[in-house]
């Protein structure tokens, strides 16, 4: 089969690229490399065409997109700090960018698997989080992925095959501080045998999810008979940001003492998914494990 890959170059998207390959697909990775690095794709680069190219380019965009089976969109810009000082740069990447993929599926007859996000729940008291929950970003970010899914339904009920993709916290190797951008950032201080610094109290719950898990349930996604849906993407299990630090020493055998520092604005207390509607649809599970990986890194 045909497909392209939004932001192809980026730690979600290349890994994803690497398992179409594998699974024997022609791909075409659309990249505009702001976040995205081509050699993150230096393993495949010779099996697939890649394009650089910014989604918010309707013209070029529809050009690359003819005869395909299926489009995977995951650019987006994910810094949720970010978000709040250049609001209008997200709404046009994330939001103005997402539309043109869903008019140009719409016009060119294509299903669409893209990366929506946990944060369009905001603050949740009862977890797991369940997809009916209410919806309540607490940050621009999160908003332009709940506006995403408002588009999403809007261009259902045109007949555009679209699923969103509801991810937690993404680790794996190669993540970048968008993406569970904690571990990164203990990892960093550990390295250098310093404390991990934490923002806030620590209670924060996190439901982390590896990146080859987030790109197995794309696949399923779009080979699946489901049409129209928007699922959790996590692990269903989860731990509080102190308990991942003492488990990170406790991992690196070093004498170390978490640090405690001023909350960062827009960061979401409790987040735990239940992924049992991702499971029921594609029939997919999640495989690898967060301390079992953090034994190999650390």
């Amino acid at each position: 089969m045909k497909f392209v890959v939004t932001g192809g170059a980026g730690f979600v998207g290349s890994n994803l690229v690497k398992l179409l390959v594998k699974n024997g697909h022609q791909v075409t990775v659309i990249d505009n490399l702001h976040k995205g690095k081509k050699e993150n794709l230096d393993k495949v680069i010779e099996k697939i065409e890649f394009l650089n190219l910014d989604i918010q380019d309707y013209d070029s965009m529809e050009k690359n997109m003819q005869d395909v089976d299926g489009v995977f969109h995951q650019a987006a810009l994910t810094v949720v700090q970010d978000s709040f000082r250049i609001p209008e740069e997200y709404h046009n990447v994330n939001v103005k960018g997402t539309e043109n993929i869903f008019k140009i599926a719409h016009k060119n007859n294509f299903k669409v698997v893209y990366a929506s996000s946990s944060s369009v729940y905001g603050h949740q008291k009862n977890i797991p989080i369940l997809e009916n929950y209410e919806k309540k970003p607490i940050n621009p970010y999160g908003q332009t992925k709940l506006d995403d899914e408002i588009l999403a339904e809007k261009y259902s009920k045109l007949g555009v095959k679209i699923i969103g993709l509801r991810y937690f916290n993404i680790f794996g190797k190669g993540q970048t501080l968008e993406y569970a951008g904690v571990i990164t950032k203990f990892l960093d201080r550990i390295r250098e045998g310093k404390a991990p610094i934490i923002f806030g109290n620590g209670s924060q719950i996190r439901d982390f999810i590896h990146v080859e898990d987030i790109a197995a349930a794309n696949y399923l996604g779009m080979i699946s008979n489901v049409s129209n849906s928007h699922v959790n993407v996590g692990t269903g299990n989860s731990i509080s940001i102190l308990e991942l630090a003492k488990l990170m020493i406790k991992i690196s055998k070093l004498d170390l003492t978490p640090i405690m520092s001023e909350a960062l604005e827009g960061d979401i207390e409790k987040s735990q998914s239940d992924s049992s509607l991702a499971r029921k649809s594609f029939d997919w599970k999640p495989e690898r494990k967060l301390e079992e990986w953090l034994e190999e890194i650390v």
